[in-house]
């Protein structure tokens, strides 16, 4: 595919895209999906946004009742962009990082960088110095924006490499105070469809990170498939959910989606399930975003009545197990829409909605993907056969100068590392990460399957299954449980739990190894991280 003459006079992104041979194939098949060759997504999401729909709706609404419209977020964006412009001298294609939690800055800050034609690399308030050193010496910013709250890590890791502007503090050089002086006028920088708008870090990497590379047309694609076919957002919609920005689940669901469709966005910068709950029914939010922990936390603490005003609630982040699905379901009346994206996509790319779900599987291709199930030779399987998912839509992984690459992306696939069986009706259902396929005595388990057994059990809060190494079997299922306040752990409670676990899925896949923990390890979106549990069970089988 022939790349379009760039706007970045800075051109370390276009430079260190991978090889186009090593690209997906990408494909366009929607009427929706045909983007002009100049395009700059913040003028489609705010500047096109304010023409269609007033400047008067309202587009963010934060928890204490206060709201900014598309307006007011169109100036304090431009604002933004020239601060960027005229006191930093940014140009078209340098970087710009981002650090802040989910709030009206973050996002108008997020706007103002593509505005200027930059790159925008939006970081977790949650990293410490070294993690965001990291991600500078790969992406190479020439500043970051930094909610006032988040300096001293943030200050470390540049050094003097690059400046660090406060966010949100009473000094007078900080980006709030810098907007005031300026005009709210401002013309966008034309960039190029295929020139790079953001650099997402994926999560869940140990060692050096993983940077995906997208374009300014793939952050409308992801909301003009998704967004559009399965949510049907209108702007009368309010967005409400738990991910943070840095990570594109909650860049869609929070802010590319809403703005697309004229709808508003509840901000909540960090918040209990219960919580996120409350605010996103005083708000009158009708599409919640979070994991099926924040859904079971929700109903177990007997808060189901906030989430029955909803008009949709997505699962994503995490396998969603058709036992949860039915519990939401039975309190609330909500069919919860599964989906199954990723960093390298952007977003959702497996799912399905209304009358099209079926409890316990993932979903058919979102309108503008297709997707199929390959062995380890790259063939594709047929019905109800187990092997890697693979998709081809019109995102698609590029990595910012990583060998990796070539794992991600194979005879144009995007291989997302998730084991899948396709059904012959052409639903998609969840077995395991790839690196989660516990392989025991010569037999195949998915750590999910024994997870959604336990977690049937009345005293189990929480579990995650992974891999224990052992030399007779190989490997044996080794589950980390969370027993629910007031029950201890014991031999007695796990030898219970197995007992249940035997009567509910086959003997075999039982967890002979069970391990009672006060908490799991999670990512800042609250994502399970197995690779903790399992790196843990290698250090002491190594010991």
């Amino acid at each position: 595919m022939e790349l379009s003459l760039s706007a970045h006079h800075d051109t370390f992104t276009r430079d260190h895209l991978p090889p186009q041979e090593l690209w997906p194939t990408l494909e366009f098949t929607l009427p929706e999906l045909q983007y002009p060759d100049r395009l700059n997504a913040a003028t489609v999401l705010i500047d096109d946004a304010v023409a269609a729909f007033g400047p008067d709706r309202p587009a963010l609404l934060a928890p204490d009742g206060s709201r900014q419209s598309y307006g007011e977020l169109l100036t304090r964006a431009n604002q933004v962009a020239q601060v960027l412009t005229e006191d930093f001298g940014i140009i078209p294609g340098n970087r710009v990082m981002l650090r802040a939690p989910n709030n009206a800055w973050l996002v108008a800050c997020w706007l103002g960088v593509l505005k200027a034609g930059a790159v925008v690399v939006t970081t977790m308030p949650a990293l410490r110095a070294p993690e965001i050193g990291k991600l500078a010496t790969l992406t190479r910013p020439s500043l970051m924006l930094c909610d006032h709250r988040f300096l001293d890590d943030a200050r470390e890791a540049a050094g003097s490499a690059y400046p660090v502007v406060a966010v949100g503090s009473a000094d007078a050089l900080d980006l709030v105070a810098r907007t005031g002086s300026k005009s709210g006028e401002f013309t966008n920088v034309e960039t190029a469809a295929d020139d790079v708008a953001l650099l997402g870090p994926t999560s869940g990497t140990t060692g050096v990170p993983k940077i995906t590379m997208h374009f300014h047309r793939d952050i409308l694609a992801n909301a003009d498939t998704f967004a559009r076919h399965i949510l049907a957002p209108t702007p009368d919609d309010v967005f409400a959910g738990s991910p943070p920005l840095a990570f594109t689940f909650g860049l869609g669901g929070l802010v590319v989606f809403p703005l697309r469709f004229g709808a508003s966005t509840l901000l909540t910068e960090r918040t209990t399930p219960v919580e996120l709950a409350q605010y996103s029914h005083d708000a009158g939010a009708t599409i919640l975003f979070t994991a099926p922990t924040a859904y079971r936390a929700i109903l177990k603490e007997g808060k189901a009545d906030l989430l029955r005003p909803l008009r949709l609630a997505i699962s994503a982040g995490e396998h969603l197990p058709a036992a949860t699905w039915q519990q939401v379901h039975d309190a609330t009346g909500l069919s919860l829409i599964d989906g199954i994206g990723s960093t390298e996509l952007l977003h959702v790319f497996i799912s399905a909605a209304g009358d099209d779900i079926r409890p316990g599987a993932t979903g058919i291709p979102v309108p503008g993907y297709r997707a199929t199930i390959l062995d380890p030779e790259g063939n594709e399987l047929g019905p109800d056969e187990s092997g890697r998912l693979a998709v081809i839509g019109p995102t698609g992984c590029r990595y910012l100068d990583d060998e990796r690459q070539h794992a991600y992306v194979s005879n144009g696939w995007n291989v997302t590392g998730d084991t899948f069986v396709r059904d012959a009706d052409g639903y998609f259902t969840y077995q395991a990460r790839s690196d989660n396929m516990i392989i025991s005595s010569g037999y195949n388990i998915g750590g999910p399957e024994v997870e959604e057994a336990i977690m049937q059990h009345d005293d189990v809060l929480e579990t995650a299954v992974v891999a224990r190494p052992d030399e007779q079997r190989g490997s044996v299922v080794c589950a980390f449980v969370v027993l629910v306040e007031g029950v201890a752990g014991s031999e007695a409670k796990a030898k219970e739990i197995q007992d249940f676990v035997k009567s509910v899925i086959s003997p075999y896949k039982y967890p002979r190894d069970i391990r009672f923990v006060d908490e799991l390890p999670r990512n800042p979106s609250g994502k399970l991280q197995h690779f903790k549990l399992r790196e843990a069970l290698s250090e002491s089988h190594a010991s």
